[in-house]
């Protein structure tokens, strides 16, 4: 438990450290362009494709009471924790990041923007690793045996 609690809580302040920085990089005026990708600001203040807007000031509460459940939920079922700790201190880490984004600039920063061929939808590193540790989550899951 104590080593998963170590490695659980260096690669929280990791992650949340590189997207803050990465952040800080784009408030500070960095930008890029190519044909496929760009680096400019904009400030989510929705959820993924920007849902819930509407939701305003109060996303960042809703969203910090879910990450204090999943906390909540993770001091109750240790073993679970212990068993997922990798995906679940990626999670937390952007998750938090995101949130903190919310409370200090009114949205989420974001700056990736792809648009060859089709239009995404701007996303940051977090938002990324939300991903990989959704993906990592799912292959301890159902690919890793016990």
């Amino acid at each position: 438990m104590r080593i998963a609690l170590f490695r659980s809580l260096g690669l929280f302040v990791l992650v949340f450290a590189i997207d803050q920085a990465i952040k800080a990089l784009i408030l500070g005026g960095f930008r890029w362009e190519s044909e496929a990708l760009s680096i400019t600001l904009a400030f989510n203040k929705g959820v993924a494709f920007s849902m819930f807007a509407f939701l305003e000031g109060w996303l960042k509460y809703i969203q910090l009471g879910m990450l204090g459940g999943i906390l909540l939920f993770l001091a109750y079922d240790r073993s679970f924790f212990v068993a997922h700790y990798l995906p679940l201190s990626i999670l937390l880490a952007a998750g938090f990041s995101n949130i903190l984004d919310r409370f200090i600039h009114g949205g989420v920063v974001d700056y990736v923007y792809w648009h060859y061929g089709f239009e995404f939808a701007i996303f940051n590193f977090a938002d990324v690793m939300i991903d990989v540790a959704v993906a990592l989550f799912l292959w301890q899951t159902f690919f890793k045996q016990k």
